[in-house]
């Protein structure tokens, strides 16, 4: 019944240079549910695609103007490659295996045809073709408009991570996300499960920092009714709500040790036991995981089981922050307001120029997520026209170009570009901070008099005074 319902939106071309081979076989296809066409040679095919867009090809191999062999190799070369089944005659067969290995024909089918052999053929070879079109359409979008969702990505260390999310989407491999909060691990893992062939299953997510050990082990395997104080109906987990589909793990370095062997025993099994159960289910989840921690350290401290992180980390796939890809910035920022005209009713139709200035020397240390709540704040207070940067005020560190790089308070850590009078200011302000205000102890660190330290201090004062006064004559 699915296949006779897949087959009615499948397009076929039928190329043989036998009349009667070729409308026999025509009309057997079509009677099927398939949309055919027909074409007496490889050439004839080729003209007839430009105007019917097939997803599968049957083609004869042996043909005059071009022969199928001809055929496929030119739509091999100019990436328009249907999904194709090849006919050949008997003692043909070496020629039909050259093709399916050379130029990736689906199978080959010896004459005279069984149409039963056929017809799976073409069932099969529609369903990939199917597939193919989503993939192709996702990673267009991907490739093209450098977008997952609300990530954009035009920059090289981007557009490396999408070329990573299509190579490993087509497998069943376990996947680990790592980077820092906020740099959209989630938004990567559905991208995944949207160019898997699981992309009509579920996608599940849970977050293993949210939730204490006893309730967690509730969540991911389930329970049955009376397993503990409170369980008064029998609940499904995650991998069971995920079945034929994708479990996100979020945040997986926080999950408690003990859940951690439990964790791996259903990744090796495949089985799920709910709390309070006698019962294994057998579940088909793929899982994917995700950390902003580092798990190498995480392995050291006896926190994560070594024998869990090789079993999550068979593919890796890393996110860098929004502050070492700041070509990224502008192009992020223009399709978040978009989403936000839409949500908020509003009608932003750009930057002024400073605002884009300031938002590429902004180091982002919340990244995409800080981006976005920035840029939400700024559409709301403008509600038409253009954001000026009167609607940052408030929103962003005046430190301007700072990386955050460490995360010792301690350390300081300056992006290539930077001036000297940036990094001077910045050093200045990052000492005061250690200090707690204490600018002796301030001048003293930093081996300059107290005085001039007061007059930097004063010249700081002055200049965020003028930037805010500009903003608002903006």
């Amino acid at each position: 019944m699915a296949e006779a319902q897949e087959a009615t939106s499948a397009r076929v071309l039928i190329v043989d240079d036998e009349e009667d081979q070729r409308n026999g076989l025509a009309s057997l296809v079509s009677s099927w549910g398939f949309t055919v066409e027909t074409a007496s040679d490889g050439q004839d095919a080729l003209d007839k695609l430009q105007e019917f867009s097939a997803q599968v090809v049957v083609t004869d191999l042996n043909m005059p103007r071009m022969d199928g062999f001809e055929l496929l190799e030119h739509l091999s070369r100019e990436g328009e490659s249907p999904v194709s089944i090849v006919l050949t005659a008997f003692g043909s067969i070496e020629n039909a295996l050259k093709t399916v290995h050379d130029l990736g024909a689906f199978w080959f089918l010896e004459k005279p045809i069984q149409a039963n052999a056929l017809k799976v053929l073409l069932s099969r070879a529609a369903a990939q073709g199917r597939l193919a079109s989503q993939t192709e359409l996702l990673q267009r979008e991907l490739s093209y408009r450098g977008i997952l969702e609300d990530l954009v990505g035009p920059s090289k260390a981007m557009q490396e991570v999408f070329s990573l999310v299509r190579q490993v989407a087509g497998s069943t491999a376990a996947v680990l996300l790592t980077g820092e909060s906020g740099t959209g691990k989630e938004l990567v893992a559905r991208a995944i499960h949207k160019l898997s062939r699981r992309s009509d299953g579920p996608f599940v997510a849970i977050n293993c920092a949210a939730m204490p050990e006893t309730l967690m082990e509730s969540e991911l395997f389930g329970h049955e009714k009376g397993a503990f104080t409170g369980a008064l109906q029998r609940r499904p987990g995650c991998f069971e709500l995920a079945h034929e589909g994708t479990l996100l793990l979020d945040e997986i370095g926080e999950m408690p040790f003990g859940t951690q062997a439990k964790l791996l025993r259903v990744l090796e099994d495949s089985k799920v036991r709910r709390l309070g159960g006698s019962q294994e289910l057998k579940v088909n989840t793929r899982v994917i995981a995700s950390t902003n921690k580092e798990l190498a350290e995480a392995l050291k401290e006896g926190s994560m089981r070594e024998d869990l992180y090789y079993r999550l980390n068979v593919f890796h796939v890393h996110l860098p922050p929004l502050r070492e890809r700041s070509d990224d910035v502008i192009p992020i920022a223009e399709a978040l307001v978009g989403g936000m005209n839409e949500k908020h009713e509003c009608r932003i139709v750009g930057f002024h120029p400073s605002v884009a200035e300031k938002l590429q020397r902004y180091s982002w240390p919340g990244n995409v997520r800080e981006l976005r709540n920035v840029m939400e704040r700024a559409v709301i207070l403008a509600g038409e026209g253009t954001i000026l940067l009167s609607h940052l005020i408030g929103t962003l560190n005046e430190q301007g170009p700072i990386s955050t790089v460490s995360t010792d308070p301690n350390e300081l850590s300056l992006r290539v570009g930077t001036t000297v009078r940036e990094a001077e200011k910045a050093l200045i302000l990052k000492t005061l901070d250690h200090t707690k205000g204490n600018k002796t102890r301030a001048a003293r660190i930093l081996e300059v008099s107290l005085k001039t330290l007061h007059n930097k201090v004063k010249e700081y004062n002055a200049d965020s005074a003028s930037a805010q006064k500009a903003a608002g004559e903006d």
